[in-house]
């Protein structure tokens, strides 16, 4: 073995390039299981970020089900999620160019299965009895109006539709008894979000169609219903935080509402999009279900009989989208040596199968730098949280005395969580000589309503107090160097990072990802789901108007004194471009070093191979020049002004 060269943080030859990253990784998510089958959606950078449904047969074999053009993808909420369903072998998805749904026979062609207008369908479960899909339908047909959602019926038969369940801003998770006797749901108003508070309807289906005996179980503006689910012997259970944690509960046949795990963890997760699931049913008498302690996924069983809870032993430290069946669970998963995967377990020999992983990459253990759980003072005499990722590349070693730069990384959401698993766009940093510290600050998941709760009406304070403690806590522990401190960011994490570089001295260069910097415009702008997401943030508007205009970067760019670098969708309807470019023209103009990378076709998020290795390495571009440190491999310029 070589011994290590002595080179700089920052200028580390890594084999964990950007290429490398889009060109080897998909998106995983959505699992199903269906008789002996297996599905998921993958999201391929390499096809224009098109969502393709892939199928698993009982021999093993994976094909695609929807073909080119076709893209599995809902717009309803804007972040979608529940894009397709399968009953009795049948697909049926929602089609992201037109977002009608199609029907999709193994062997056929898609065919559309809803009218051409403009509807949006998301999370459909399937009615067997009546043969019918139940969904969530968002109706933009009036230009200028809010968007209305309803739950509405299509007909497999004659592909008719009705509206089942209307009068409120928003719904969400319809669910079918086993016996098709009644349908559960999900529904709440402006200005909640759902994790903040949420009802728990059931209705009873009629043989005519109609809905009737509608009545409200459980949930409430200060209560957050998460995944309602019908037991195979017609129980419902559902996860609500009226605990202060997410926990498992279920309605008796007496009518009152039962506990059935007390953890002082969270069984629920945010709801941004739909179609997620944190437990499954493996037959009447036990659940598999995963939930979040101190940020860190775990698996178990639990005994419906007795509310026993077992642990399962796993190596993964991230468990989302949990299905279950006789004899197995399927879930999407992670730990911070495993790259995120879809895998099979199997309930009786505990044997674990990969079904695919999210990149087969062949890259040396020795290159990935495992993630610490930190916990850290913060302001007001509080704690928050984060994973700090140290430096890590077998081939190098820093000169004596020298502490890495460090890169924080603000979470999105905000209300949201830094994972565990396998992150590459991490790992691109750490190989580098460059440490990443992902701060899970107040108002973030996995800590309980309580720490949830920290981020109300502090939008741009908590979380911004947080990511500046947690980089002062490395900086103080002798870990980091104080004077590269970086934060980086993407929507409401491009907020937070663009507060703590206006508000605070603390980062010395920052990145923001399609970053929110007029809040204002922000609560005017953007779509429905979260047009009143600020009231809870900042207060509702335009009554706190003075707070919205107080805690947007864009009114004092006078105050930001450090370079800045921009990533910005042009297609982006949730922080449109223009935020963007009034701060770099701002900064153009008081000569501090700005940059600015637009991309044609991309929304809110990149999807694209081409754009998301833009990104990493236009930023590592741009932090290498403002600190002055060679990097090892050559990587395409960007354009930065004001730099001499």
């Amino acid at each position: 073995m070589n011994e290590p060269r002595t080179l700089p943080y920052g200028s580390w030859k890594s084999p964990i390039t950007a290429d490398l990253i889009v060109s080897g990784s998909v998106g995983l998510s959505q699992p199903t299981i269906a008789d002996q089958d297996i599905y998921w959606i993958e999201m391929r950078p390499s096809e224009g970020g098109r969502n393709v449904i892939v199928w698993r047969n009982a021999s093993g074999v994976s094909t695609d089900v929807n073909c080119p053009p076709f893209n599995a993808r809902t717009r309803v909420h804007e972040y979608g999620g529940g894009d397709y369903i399968v009953s009795d072998s049948v697909v049926y998805f929602s089609n992201f160019a037109d977002q009608r749904i199609y029907k999709q026979i193994p062997g056929g062609e898609p065919r559309p299965i809803t009218p051409e207008a403009d509807w949006r369908y998301a999370d459909a479960a399937v009615d067997a009895k009546l043969q019918r899909l139940i969904c969530v339908r968002e109706d933009h047909r009036v230009a200028g109006h809010e968007a209305v959602n309803t739950l509405a019926s299509i007909a497999l038969q004659n592909e008719n539709a009705q509206v089942l369940v209307h009068g409120n801003d928003f719904y969400s998770s319809p669910r079918v008894s086993s016996d098709g006797a009644r349908l559960a749901w999900l529904t709440w108003n402006h200005p909640q979000m759902p994790w903040d508070g949420t009802e728990l309807w059931i209705g009873d289906l009629q043989a005519d169609r109609s809905l009737t005996n509608t009545r409200r179980i459980a949930g409430s503006t200060a209560e957050s219903i998460f995944q309602p689910e019908w037991s195979p012997d017609g129980t419902l259970y559902f996860v609500s935080d009226r605990s202060g944690w997410w926990n498992l509960c279920r309605l008796r046949a007496d009518g009152e509402i039962e506990s059935v795990t007390e953890l002082n963890a969270e069984l629920g997760v945010p709801q941004w999009i739909f179609g997620m699931s944190s437990y499954a049913f493996e037959s009447a008498d036990k659940i598999i279900c995963t939930y979040y302690e101190r940020g860190t996924s775990k698996l178990a069983s639990i005994d419906c009989r007795t509310r026993r809870l077992t642990t399962l032993d796993t190596n993964y430290t991230d468990i989302t989208f949990l299905r279950a069946a006789p004899g197995q669970a399927v879930f999407r998963a992670g730990s911070p040596s495993e790259a995120p995967s879809i895998v099979r377990l199997d309930l009786n020999t505990k044997k674990i199968e990969v079904l695919r992983r999210s990149n087969n990459l062949e890259i040396g253990t020795g290159y990935f730098s495992r993630p610490r759980a930190i916990e850290f003072p913060t302001t007001d005499g509080l704690t928050a949280h984060g994973f700090f990722y140290p430096p890590q590349n077998p081939d190098y070693r820093a000169p004596d005395g020298e502490r890495p730069p460090l890169l924080v990384k603000s979470h999105g959401g905000p209300t949201s969580a830094a994972a565990t698993a396998q992150s590459l766009t991490i790992q691109y940093w750490t190989s580098r000589g460059i440490g990443v510290l992902d701060v899970n600050y107040g108002g973030s998941t996995g800590y309980g309503r309580a720490y949830r709760e920290r981020l109300k009406d502090n939008w741009g304070v908590v979380d911004v107090d947080d990511c500046v403690n947690g980089a002062r806590y490395l900086v103080s522990q002798g870990e980091v160097d104080g004077n590269r401190l970086m934060i980086t960011g993407g929507s409401a994490g491009g907020y937070t990072t663009l507060c703590a570089l206006t508000f605070r001295d603390t980062f010395k260069a920052g990145a923001s990802h399609f970053g929110v910097s007029d809040a204002e415009a922000l609560a005017k702008e953007t779509h429905k789901f979260e047009s009143r997401y600020l009231d809870g943030l900042f207060g509702p508007y335009p009554e706190k108007q003075e707070i919205y205009f107080q805690r947007s970067p864009i009114n004092f760019t006078d105050r930001l004194s450090c370079p800045t670098i921009f990533f910005q969708g042009l297609d982006d309807k949730v922080v449109p471009p223009n935020q963007a470019e009034v701060m770099v023209k701002a900064l153009r103009t008081k000569g501090i070093p700005v940059a600015y990378v637009p991309f044609e076709g991309e929304q809110h998020g990149f999807r694209q191979a081409k754009n998301i290795k833009r990104a990493l390495d236009g930023e590592l571009y741009f932090y290498s020049r403002v600190f002055g440190f060679e990097l090892a491999e050559d990587v395409e310029p960007v354009q930065i002004d004001n730099l001499g």
